[in-house]
């Protein structure tokens, strides 16, 4: 999972797009300023379109081991702990994640390195934090297991405590380092690509 989220933030298309793949992201830049309601809207709509058309390809070609009620799509449900944990633990992740993003990419020396922070991030959260919540940060993720699965069990964490841990992070940040302090929604800016967001990319980034 971790190298996968690598392998994808810097594939040419993550470095195109700024590889969000995850409506909480998109929702946080937009609360930025960083994106303009019409690109949120659609990148929102293709992270979960992307997430459902995933499962479903994956249903049709491994139905017997994706299926399997050990593996049942992979759904996110809370562990034994419970929906509170589960909210909770949710959260945590989720403001942590997207705190680490905006350090990262907004300061030279670790701005290229956001990626593999974040991959090392989620790879850890599958070892640690998924008996907890099953590791969704993502409603898209969840909404592509929870469809094939006809799986809805506290499917309203997964939708309510990734986006509200990614905007307190934002908000958290601003408060701390000023509104100007976030250059853009993605990290890549080479030559002759264009960028679509609110961007304020400049080569002196402190």
């Amino acid at each position: 999972m971790g190298l996968t989220a690598v392998g994808l933030i810097y594939s040419p298309w993550g470095k195109q797009s700024g590889a969000h793949f995850n409506p909480s992201v998109t929702i946080a830049f937009f609360r930025l300023g960083k994106i303009a309601p019409g690109d949120a809207f659609f990148y929102i709509l293709s992270q979960f379109v992307g997430a459902v058309a995933g499962v479903l390809i994956c249903a049709v070609l491994f139905r017997p081991w994706i299926s399997d009620p050990s593996v049942n799509y992979a759904i996110t449900a809370p562990g034994r702990k419970g929906t509170t944990a589960a909210f909770v633990s949710e959260f945590v992740i989720s403001f942590l994640l997207m705190t680490t993003v905006l350090v990262s990419s907004n300061n030279k020396r670790l701005a290229a390195l956001t990626g593999i922070l974040a991959g090392i991030l989620v790879a850890t959260y599958i070892t640690v934090e998924a008996p907890l919540s099953g590791m969704s940060m993502n409603p898209a993720r969840t909404l592509g297991s929870a469809l094939p699965a006809r799986e809805w069990r506290d499917w309203w964490i997964y939708f309510t405590a990734p986006p509200a841990g990614m905007l307190a992070a934002s908000t958290t940040y601003v408060k701390a380092r000023g509104t100007n302090s976030v250059i853009c929604a993605k990290l890549h800016h080479e030559k002759g690509k264009r960028c679509i967001f609110n961007c304020g990319y400049r080569t002196d980034l402190v």
